[in-house]
């Protein structure tokens, strides 16, 4: 991985659908911000590649090596929502490009914006960091479809060899969760709640069920509190009744995944930042974001030891492409998480605010405005132009 400190390339996948609108709007107010914030001193070069339905017509492949390659060699890429195309030979662009660059980890802030409108009471106390792991468990892709020779194999040795009943017209899922994949994306949450003041962790897990899996995964966390920040970690099941943590300190505890899921909604103000295996944690950052007003306004990152791509959590959204009616906050979020990822922490701040005051003043997209009750909707261009004026 090459990159210029003051100087860096940042790959830019467009992406389909909405992407071609939401993705300038979004280059153009990180440049507008980063030279508001350090004039000529910094600035990015954005280099264009290609990813999804436009790549397979242009290349015949989904996911070009030459993309891969060119985010492995730079370490940072910005993304568009992608189409993954029929016939492609690949399930999805997204889980491929994160597992051919090892994006284990799925970085999600979950928080609200004054004047959007979100469907509980009191959106504001909802202010969390999901880490989500994002290569292993049913992520792995390893199943057999009901029927098939291999799914017959596998369910006659469960049968035969292990002591399972298992149906004869099963479809066979395995789901692998190591030691090695679960420590380190929690150690990357420890890591983070403790650089960012963040008072907790929270392990979620499904292993009153699931024991040596989503179970294991709890323990394996646990575990590398202890080895790897003995001195700034403490246990919940260790504090006396009423005894608080020290300021400064990670208070480590863990909450069955079902549970988890009550407790946002009731109680979300308990909670700074999660780790979860892959399918709670996919579940778990929808409908956290569904709590301040959706996905539309929800950034996301996907990161490893060696690069990292930051990306719209929505979907490529066909039936309203071209119409103006895109809601550029995702992406636009996701990269103040870049530049915050890269310690340009005063040009994501900027980006930040300006959509912060342009929510709070009732200047939003046509799907935010639909939910407040307001006809004064913003297109994508006029809303893009205006977080550009707000940073500059």
């Amino acid at each position: 991985m090459e990159n210029s400190n003051n100087h860096p390339v940042v790959v830019t996948i467009e992406g389909d659908g909405i992407g071609p609108e939401v993705m300038p709007w979004t280059v153009a107010a990180v440049d507008a911000a980063v030279k508001a914030a350090y004039g000529t001193e910094r600035s990015i070069k954005w280099q264009e590649a290609l990813a999804g339905k436009l790549a397979m017509e242009r290349t015949g492949s989904p996911l070009p090596t030459e993309t891969v390659d060119a985010i492995r060699e730079h370490g940072l890429a910005l993304k568009g929502p992608v189409e993954t195309p029929v016939g492609g030979g690949i399930r999805s662009v997204n889980v491929a490009l994160r597992k051919a660059l090892d994006l284990y980890a799925c970085i999600r802030p979950v928080r609200y914006f004054e004047g959007v409108t979100a469907p509980v009471k009191h959106p504001e106390n909802l202010d969390v960091v999901i880490f989500r792991e994002n290569i292993e468990d049913v992520y792995a892709g390893i199943e057999w479809h009901e029927g098939t020779p291999e799914a017959r194999k596998v369910i006659r040795f469960l049968q035969e060899e292990m002591g399972f009943d298992v149906r004869e017209d099963s479809g066979i899922g395995v789901k692998p969760m190591s030691v090695f994949g679960s420590k380190r994306l929690v150690a990357r949450a420890i890591q983070y709640a403790a650089e960012n003041g963040r008072s907790s962790v929270t392990l979620v897990h499904k292993g009153n069920i699931m024991k040596f899996t989503e179970g294991a995964f709890r323990d394996w966390g646990y575990e590398v509190a202890n080895e790897c920040f003995p001195g700034q970690t403490v246990r919940e099941s260790e504090l006396k009744k009423g005894e608080t943590i020290t300021p400064g300190k990670v208070l480590m505890n863990d909450r069955i995944a079902d549970n988890m899921f009550q407790e946002i909604l009731l109680h979300p103000e308990r909670y700074e930042v999660l780790a979860l295996p892959n399918l709670d944690g996919d579940y778990m950052s929808d409908a956290a974001a569904a709590q301040v007003g959706g996905i539309g306004i929800a950034p996301g990152a996907n990161i490893g030891d060696h690069g990292a791509v930051f990306e719209a959590t929505h979907g490529t959204a066909p039936d309203i492409a071209g119409q103006g009616k895109a809601n550029p906050c995702s992406l636009m979020l996701s990269a103040t998480m870049m530049l915050r990822h890269m310690g340009w922490t005063e040009a994501g701040d900027r980006i930040e605010s300006a959509i912060e005051r342009l929510l709070a003043s009732g200047r939003m997209t046509i799907d935010l405005a639909s939910a407040a009750g307001s006809s004064n909707a913003l297109t994508t261009g006029e809303f893009g132009k205006a977080v550009v004026g707000e940073v500059s």
